[in-house]
């Protein structure tokens, strides 16, 4: 019987070891997991990317950060998209996009956010919402009104447009697959560890929405396997209105713009608003 009792003690002990060693891992590696920054490629040709007529931008930051960006020009009468990508970055992977941008006529300034390819720096919460604030003034200062600017957020961008929204004046904003929090998105992949105290970027979107004076259209895909379809629709359900919530039967996380989300609500939104 004590022999058991000792067996039990050690598969106890070790179990202990190997858990804490596991929350100390994703501790420590938290920013690697979430900003997930690689090397997507050469950022300096944004026209053979279809923003042909586009350029490349640097901006700089109130902290000193130089962003890399790229800025088309929109046709007169048609609004300039602010675009904040999502942990992936990769701005020259999303020609589809860019594409469905140019052939409407509208305008885009599309930026890499700091530690990502193209800018200097080292990510965090804070620091993209720096970012996304000196992308809009940079569109401020090339004399875009600001009922002309549609603050875009993809995925973890849908944060920093948020925090955006609730500080500035904009024609709308775009949310596309967004969560309520990235502390929520992580307490749902890993329900066994104490996420909440361990998280030091936790974009609290959901305590931020309320305070936008903005017309907001939401897009989720119904099998998004990233972000659940259901925090897109709690973050719905917060927005003030007016807001539009569009549910994209059978999309992923990254097939929206594939899926129609420019020709069946994007542009419809905009000219509703």
């Amino acid at each position: 019987m004590r022999g058991l009792r000792r067996v039990a003690v050690l598969f106890a002990g070790l179990a202990g070891f190997s858990y804490a060693g596991v929350a100390g891992a994703m501790y420590a590696m938290q920013r690697d997991m979430l900003f997930n920054v690689r090397d997507t490629g050469d950022l300096s040709k944004p026209g053979t990317l279809a923003i042909a007529g586009g350029e490349r931008v640097k901006i700089t930051t109130p902290d000193g950060e130089q962003l890399a960006g790229w800025y088309l020009a929109p046709r007169q009468g048609q609004p300039v998209f602010l675009f904040l990508h999502g942990k992936g970055g990769g701005l020259e992977r999303k020609s589809w996009r860019w594409k469905r941008i140019r052939e409407h006529g509208a305008g885009v300034l599309a930026i890499s956010y700091r530690g990502y390819p193209g800018s200097t720096g080292t990510p965090s919460e804070a620091g993209l919402m720096i970012d996304g604030r000196a992308a809009y003034d940079w569109l401020r200062g090339k004399g875009h009104a600001a009922s002309d600017i549609v603050l875009h957020g993809l995925s973890l961008g849908t944060g920093v447009a948020v925090k955006l929204a609730a500080e500035v004046q904009a024609k709308a904003l775009i949310l596309e697959a967004p969560y309520t929090a990235v502390v929520d998105v992580a307490a749902e992949r890993y329900p066994w560890l104490p996420v909440r105290l361990l998280m030091h970027d936790q974009f609290l979107t959901r305590e931020r929405i309320g305070k936008i004076a903005v017309p907001v259209l939401i897009a989720h895909g119904t099998r998004d396997t990233v972000i659940p379809f259901e925090q897109g629709e709690r973050l719905f359900a917060l927005a003030p209105e007016p807001k539009v919530m569009a549910r994209m039967e059978g999309s992923d996380h990254s097939t929206l713009t594939r899926d129609g989300i420019y020709e069946k609500h994007i542009w419809p939104f905009l000219q509703r608003y």
